[in-house]
């Protein structure tokens, strides 16, 4: 049912993706690509060595390379693409360089957000936006209970602070100029999606848990942990752009409805800490071992996170296909495929995404 539904939603239709040349970017332009979708995508030059090229991005969308901290730029791009949907996905992404950089993270996370959405008010033709934030946006009191969307933002980090902004900037926007009230007035549907900690092939990201665990293992040394009993809501890439373009299907068939926050995560009782899952990865992969990083002076990261998602579960009709073993079964399947440099990449990169559809 989904897969048909996705296609029917998306074929021919345009569709702007900002931050396609990243990793979360890249596999949702793949999807897009196979659903028949038209996509212009705006972000900074992809990494030489990352999944974009792995895929041949440029020969699946129109690619913009520009800054979405340039208002002007990013206003010309979609009013003259005209699009049917919007994914914003641009990010500075990472906590730990958030420390180094942080009014950078902020200028890209929270008035990056902004320049979107002013560029949103100039156009003349409906329009449904869905804008990814973080599974971090939330107060997080360290706590067991897991995070709803009506739960107080917040945030520690830069990174954190800059998406929760981010999520203040959506609902000011929303009720404001995009008021599901007056719906047929300026005819667009705004929507944010919560979810964090994906992994998946194709993430060769600085101080991510899975790139950490891969380089180790190809170079036959320790894997580095830096907080062992942290635990998160671990999910494969697939999951979450799965409930992004379900997401979007249900805004385009009723706005008014499906506006507001969404958490995407796994099943609260899926949650594993840092080290259980780099005892799975060392089991798969079939060697390695791993050591705690001792350093009082590394900057603060939550030390336990989870999702609620009954709203999602309820409301939208989205779950996640694979429990926290299978994710990082097929995000190492990946890694693997790649260095053993049989079967093309790009091909390994359909079939998973092929092979989710159908489940």
């Amino acid at each position: 049912m989904v897969v048909h539904q996705y296609k029917d939603t998306y074929q021919y239709k345009k569709v702007f993706l900002t931050g396609h040349t990243g990793f979360k970017g890249s596999w949702l332009l793949y999807w897009l690509h196979l659903l028949g979708a038209e996509v212009k995508g705006y972000s900074l030059q992809a990494e030489q060595h990352g999944l974009y090229n792995d895929i041949q991005g440029d020969q699946l969308c129109q690619s913009i390379i520009a800054d979405i901290r340039d208002a002007d730029r990013l206003q010309k791009e979609i009013i003259e693409f005209q699009p049917d949907f919007i994914f914003h996905l641009a990010a500075q992404p990472l906590v730990r360089r958030s420390y180094e950089i942080p009014a950078e993270t902020f200028e890209v996370n929270t008035l990056g957000t902004v320049y979107l959405l002013d560029a949103v008010r100039q156009l003349r033709k409906p329009c449904t936006v869905i804008l990814i934030t973080t599974d971090k946006v939330y107060e997080n009191k360290e706590w067991h209970y897991p995070y709803r969307e009506s739960d107080r933002l917040g945030g520690y980090d830069p990174y954190s602070a800059s998406k929760a902004t981010a999520e203040l900037v959506i609902s000011s926007y929303r009720n404001s100029f995009f008021n599901p009230a007056i719906y047929s007035e300026h005819k667009k549907s705004i929507a944010s999606a919560r979810a964090g900690n994906v992994i998946g092939g194709g993430d060769w990201s600085k101080d991510r848990i899975i790139p950490d665990i891969v380089r180790a293992l190809q170079n036959d040394v320790s894997i580095p942990v830096r907080n062992p009993n942290a635990v998160r809501p671990w999910q494969h890439v697939l999951e979450p752009i799965s409930g992004y373009l379900l997401l979007g299907t249900k805004m385009a068939y009723n706005p008014a409805l499906f506006d507001g926050a969404w958490n995407f995560g796994p099943s609260t009782a899926d949650c594993l800490t840092v080290k259980e899952l780099v005892k799975i990865a060392v089991e798969i992969w079939g060697k390695g071992n791993y050591e705690p990083i001792q350093n009082n002076a590394q900057p603060h990261e939550a030390g336990l996170l989870k999702l609620d998602i009954n709203k999602t579960l309820n409301e939208l009709g989205w779950k996640p296909k694979y429990n926290s073993t299978q994710a990082i079964q097929m995000s190492l399947d990946w890694f693997k495929c790649y260095f053993e440099g049989g079967k093309q990449i790009a091909d390994f990169t359909k079939g998973q995404i092929q092979d989710y559809m159908e489940l």
